[in-house]
């Protein structure tokens, strides 16, 4: 049985599949792992390009596209691995990627250690970040750690809120605990989701710097904001509260995440989509006071209440970082 299993979703990521396989099959020191592509329908030959040129891909074939979580959610199924690396399809990884991302979590005796997040760097400079982790505030938005700063300034591997799920490595044991990615997000933000379920629970997320990819960024999407992105990047932003975050301290922090979704609205009124942000919110409530979304919502339990303590102060925490762009 391989320790670690490749995850990578696939749609109509031709162009960028021989940069990611190639530097996957160069890995050094790597431990044993297999590589799944999830293809998710796509008809730019990127599953017979694959069957061709790397028959070792396990391959998972899907006839339309079913979205990020289902697509990962079968791959990390397919797999037997202690650990999943959840990879996007339009990075180049450093050759010491996967034994960093293994030795992180193997260095973790406690098994407390959910995700470990690689340090992604910009496709066009490589001495700038791309992301570093993903950190979540009280205004209820998620953001990549030191995205356009110097890499050098982010060499320490330290707690954070979630993995970014473009990089990253998971213990399937926990995965077995809190459950898979949720497909109600279909895209984006999903991430956050299961990072912030891992912290309910009293697990920790951390970043290491030497696991190093870089990524191209928007390789499916087509572009940092468009329309359907800033649509469904609105909707699950709601239902990422509603179902995670007891209704107490949601009260607590009503006004701050008003305030959050205010400021989101007025800067994609600038960029032309201010009614597709605000569609996205009336979606994302739908989306949690549907059957679907309170059957996901995480249940409280008291015995959590020094976790969400932890959250409480992490987001405090992250929003000081944030303003003070540290």
């Amino acid at each position: 049985m391989k320790k670690v299993d490749v995850v990578i979703p696939n749609y109509n990521g031709l162009k960028y599949l021989e940069g990611c396989f190639s530097s996957l099959f160069a890995q050094r020191e790597a431990p044993d792992f297999q590589v799944i592509l999830v293809d998710n329908g796509s008809d730019d030959g990127s599953v017979a390009w694959t069957r061709e040129h790397y028959p070792q891909v396990h391959m998972i074939e899907l006839d339309h596209n079913t979205g990020f979580c289902h697509a990962v959610n079968l791959g990390i199924l397919a797999g037997e691995g202690e650990y999943v690396v959840l990879l996007n399809n339009d990075t180049r990884c450093h050759e010491l990627f996967l034994k960093s991302l293994w030795e992180r979590m193997e260095e973790d005796r406690t098994g407390r250690l959910f995700s470990a997040s690689a340090c992604m760097l910009d496709w066009q400079d490589e001495t700038i970040l791309d992301g570093a982790g993903d950190n979540y505030m009280l205004f209820g938005w998620p953001y990549a750690r030191g995205k356009g700063r110097k890499a050098s300034a982010y060499d320490k591997s330290v707690r954070i809120f979630s993995a970014c799920g473009g990089a990253a490595i998971y213990r399937r044991s926990v995965l077995g605990e809190i459950g898979l990615f949720d497909e109600n997000h279909f895209a984006y933000l999903e991430d956050v989701d299961i990072g912030y379920r891992a912290n309910i629970a009293g697990y920790d997320n951390c970043y290491e710097p030497k696991a190093r990819v870089i990524h191209y960024g928007s390789g499916t999407s087509g572009s940092r904001y468009n329309s359907w992105k800033t649509a469904i990047v609105a909707e699950n932003s709601v239902y990422l509260v509603y179902k995670n975050m007891p209704f107490l301290q949601w009260l607590i922090n009503a006004p701050f995440l008003f305030l959050g979704k205010l400021i989101k609205w007025l800067f994609f009124c600038k960029k032309g989509m201010g009614r597709e942000y605000l569609r996205g919110l009336l979606k994302g409530l739908k989306k949690s006071i549907s059957k679907e979304g309170r059957n996901h919502k995480v249940r409280f339990k008291i015995k959590n209440i020094p976790h969400y303590l932890r959250i409480e102060g992490a987001m405090i925490l992250n929003t000081v970082r944030f303003l003070k762009k540290s």
